[in-house]
């Protein structure tokens, strides 16, 4: 897969995408620092949401218009919930030519066809589909038809479910899909994140595999990474005291450099599967015990347990050889501090 030149999954570090959602706060100023402090950060992507409130719910008031359970929005009314949350349409434009002037990629989460049609006008170089619309197989096949990548969350969904997405996915068009796991829950509990799912997603659907991530920190994005995730979504905001619909499970601009740049570094780590030693190692080989004498022995002497030891650093021969050289005759006079080899053997 690749977005805005830049190449994803084996081979490249994880693509890290900031998710603004709702934390601009009403500002569009605050959205612009935002992106601008994601791209400080090393963060290869930020993404928007594009959705007014009267296309995702209706403006009445009954409970079952209510967010219920254990959330930052519980008792909200969903109507009031998503105009606070959107990013009003006539910011677009603003924002992605920001992101166009600094150098960071953007693009969106489309909730209905118009969202589509809207972000085709401005160039989106790829869309992702959020957890709760992956059973929205039109909006799927919509953004399949653009030919553009496709990033598609996985929370609360069945296998069946991600399969039918894949499926409508491809048979519109889309050639490079990425699946990333997600458990949505806001902050998620760690212990219901799975991360072992996330290489299942990739060799089930043959996609690339990545993670939708709302736990509190970096800690497990990186794990994420080790287990081949090579997509990490956070939601971010400039500070989490400032507030806002998402800001308590967001990462704010340090903890996004430390996601940039740990995850990288864990990327590196996994190499390959070898016991060659890479150069760095193998100059603290000479760290390793040897055989040494530890006191004078006279050429024609027998070497007693007494004459030598294993001892750093790793310039005679290796401990194993202990009992072999007990026993033998040096060939010549030795001074304390000298490595046993074979050549000080009669």
């Amino acid at each position: 897969m690749e977005i805005a030149g830049r190449k994803i999954g084996e081979g490249y570090a994880p693509y890290i995408i900031a998710e603004l959602s709702g934390n601009h706060n009403g500002s569009l100023d605050r959205a612009i620092d935002i992106i601008k402090a994601a791209k400080n950060a090393g963060a290869d992507a930020i993404k928007i949401q594009t959705y007014r409130a009267e296309t995702m719910t209706l403006d009445v008031d009954h409970p079952r218009f209510r967010v219920n359970g254990d959330s930052p929005w519980s008792g909200d009314h969903l109507f009031d919930l998503y105009k606070k949350a959107s990013t009003p349409w006539e910011w677009h434009e603003t924002l992605f030519d920001v992101a166009k002037q600094i150098g960071i990629t953007i693009f969106s989460s489309p909730f209905d066809f118009q969202a589509v049609e809207l972000l085709e006008k401005l160039g989106t170089p790829a869309y992702k589909i959020a957890s709760f619309e992956i059973v929205d197989l039109e909006l799927i096949a919509s953004c399949a038809n653009t030919g553009k990548p496709l990033i598609i969350s996985t929370g609360m969904a069945s296998i069946v479910e991600i399969s039918e997405a894949i499926e409508t996915a491809r048979n519109n068009g889309a050639k490079d899909i990425a699946l990333l796991k997600c458990t949505s829950a806001y902050p998620a509990p760690y212990k219901e994140m799975n991360l072992r799912t996330i290489p299942h997603l990739s060799q089930t659907f043959d996609v690339i595999a990545g993670l939708s991530d709302h736990t509190l920190g970096v800690g497990v994005s990186i794990a994420a990474t080790a287990l081949g995730a090579h997509i990490l979504e956070k939601h971010f905001t400039l500070a989490r005291s400032d507030g806002g619909v998402d800001s308590s499970f967001s990462l704010e601009p340090d903890e996004l450099a430390l996601l940039v740049s740990e995850s990288k570094n864990v990327y590196d780590s996994l190499g390959e599967i070898t016991y060659a030693k890479g150069d760095t190692e193998s100059s603290f080989k000479q760290f390793r015990r040897s055989l040494f004498f530890v006191r004078d022995v006279s050429a024609g002497s027998i070497i007693t347990s007494e004459d030598i030891a294993a001892i750093r650093p790793g310039d005679g021969l290796t401990p194993k050889y202990k009992k072999i050289i007990i026993g033998r005759t040096v060939k010549e006079d030795i001074q304390r501090g000298t490595p046993v080899t074979w050549d000080c053997l009669a």
